[in-house]
């Protein structure tokens, strides 16, 4: 995989999650679901301020062949949406480790830790793809 980030963490559902040192989960998809989604023409993030629940569908994109939901990696509250992503979306085709869609804080840092723990690392993610 291209670009991923070795902490990256990946969600059996093809998000990746990476940790920031402010403890914001920034959210995006993977090279692996880009390519299985093919073009991607609309993003539909979910709404600054909404609660999400770690596995719960959130948000949308649709590529010229399908549509598919994006789950939360990690519960908490939406604190920013890539703009850029919605009025563009096929830069998640062009660098989909590169393009975050959202921004997720925790509850808490021991919430965060258990449901990171939860995740798979790049190796492990990609493991499961073969």
């Amino acid at each position: 995989m291209t670009n991923a980030k070795p902490n990256y963490l990946f969600a059996d559902t093809h998000e990746w999650a990476d940790l920031q040192s402010d403890g914001l989960v920034w959210v995006g998809i993977s090279d692996h679901a880009q390519i299985a989604l093919g073009d991607v023409v609309f993003l539909e993030t979910p709404a600054v301020g909404a609660v999400v629940e770690q596995g719960n569908a959130c948000a949308v994109i649709e590529s010229v062949k399908a549509a598919s939901d994006i789950h939360a990696p990690v519960s908490g509250t939406v604190v920013a949406v890539n703009s850029a992503a919605i009025d563009a979306p096929e830069t998640i085709n062009q660098d989909p480790y590169g393009t975050w869609l959202f921004k997720i804080q925790t509850v808490s840092v021991e919430s965060q830790t258990q449901e990171l723990a939860r995740l798979h690392s790049l190796a492990q993610y990609e493991s499961t793809l073969n």
